[in-house]
């Protein structure tokens, strides 16, 4: 996958756990695991606004893109 996840990151630079985040944001843990662990395949951009708005924090600091290596 090109787009790479940060969020433990940014729970880590913050001192928050997941079930913190969870709370705050209002998304069950189930979906932020599947997104912290790049399992998802879309995410809004109102999860994407209440996880920056609780993490202080840019969308670059949570996404980022890499290019994928062809063969």
């Amino acid at each position: 996958m090109a787009i790479i996840i940060r969020l433990d990151v940014m729970l880590a630079k913050r001192k928050m756990s997941m079930t913190e985040l969870s709370e705050r944001v209002g998304v069950t843990m189930a979906n932020l695991s599947i997104l912290k662990n790049g399992k998802a395949k879309a995410v809004r951009f109102s999860t994407l606004e209440a996880i920056c708005e609780v993490l202080d924090c840019q969308p670059g600091d949570i996404l980022e893109y890499e290019k994928e290596e062809s063969l």
